[in-house]
């Protein structure tokens, strides 16, 4: 017996992905059913495959909550899947059961995840895995934290210079610092470690659109550093702080490298680019080119969701609009 598929998902599935419809009891989930915070979507060209990474404590039922990093895929954005784990803790892993912003970039041949773990004895810190396929498993090759031992750090991202050399840009977090900072470290081939002291980036407090965290003085939240380079080769950062009048509106901002390098120095727009209680925020390109933005909202304790935009570029950084899909 056929099976009856909606006219709309037809439409939508042809249109996005040529002759190839997506199978609805393959993928039965909507981002309305998926609970998750500091989203990551890597599009897989080679596979035309939307990967979002979640850490397993995003689950509403709380099955699997600390054992790792899972995987939802999509051929449309659209219609998910149910998640597959993709990196389970080892047993005599540093990392504990805390887990925050997994994200996975393909950076050479390999696949490397990003993600960051309490468990060691400064407080909480990025760990880069590694694997052969987006699809994981990832493993860890290298025994310690990658941030600092000496900071609290989260939201590890890589950037790479044109002349080649390795950066993990971080946040140094604010509960030990009072004002959080953005930092970058150099790394060495492979993101095996390490290979000298981290540079400031900026301050949160810096931005002029940033306030204290509920308004406690000195207290400036940094999170979710991701790095885009214009096409005229203007570099610029989307990262997340609090605004509003009581310092509770989470909201994405961006800042300007003057030198177009990772050393900045960097300037931010006055003000927000989303203010709408939501962030975190990374970019991709849909298999039709499109710059995509996608970040989590709400972020007050209401159970939180992927919210997709489109970006354009004009006057020399980014320009928002909704996405709105057609089912």
């Amino acid at each position: 017996m056929s099976r009856f598929i909606p006219t709309a998902l037809i439409f939508f599935a042809t249109n996005c992905l040529g002759t190839q419809l997506v199978r609805t009891d393959e993928f039965p989930l909507t981002l309305d059913n998926i609970n998750i915070r500091d989203p990551f979507i890597h599009a897989d060209a080679s596979t035309e495959t939307y990967y979002l990474y979640a850490q397993t404590g995003n689950r509403k039922d709380g099955r699997g909550s600390g054992a790792g990093v899972e995987v939802y895929r999509s051929r449309d954005l659209v219609r998910w899947n149910e998640p597959e784990l993709v990196f389970k803790r080892p047993d005599e892993f540093w990392g504990g059961e805390e887990i925050w912003a997994p994200e996975m970039h393909k950076l050479g041949k390999q696949y490397y995840l990003f993600v960051s773990l309490n468990g060691r004895e400064g407080g909480r810190g990025t760990q880069i895995l590694r694997a052969n396929s987006p699809a994981g498993p990832f493993e860890v090759f290298s025994p310690k934290a990658n941030t600092p031992p000496e900071q609290r750090s989260l939201d590890g991202t890589p950037f790479i210079d044109p002349d080649g050399q390795n950066w993990m840009v971080y946040c140094h977090e604010w509960v030990q610092i009072g004002d959080g900072a953005m930092r970058a470290v150099p790394m060495a081939d492979g993101w095996s470690g390490r290979l000298d002291e981290p540079i400031h980036l900026f301050s949160a407090s810096d931005a002029p659109w940033a306030k204290p965290l509920g308004m406690r003085e000195g207290k400036y939240v940094t999170d979710g550093c991701f790095l885009h380079r214009l096409k005229s080769g203007h570099l610029l950062m989307l990262w997340s702080t609090f605004t509003g009048e009581k310092g509770r509106t989470y909201a994405v901002g961006i800042a300007h490298s003057e030198s177009d390098t990772i050393r900045g120095p960097w300037k931010h727009e006055p003000e927000p680019i989303f203010a709408g209680n939501g962030g975190h925020p990374m970019l991709f390109r849909t298999f039709d080119g499109q710059l995509t933005l996608a970040l989590h909202q709400p972020n007050s304790g209401e159970p939180a969701r992927v919210k997709l935009f489109r970006l354009a570029e004009a006057r020399g950084t980014l320009k928002i609009t909704p996405w709105n899909p057609p089912l």
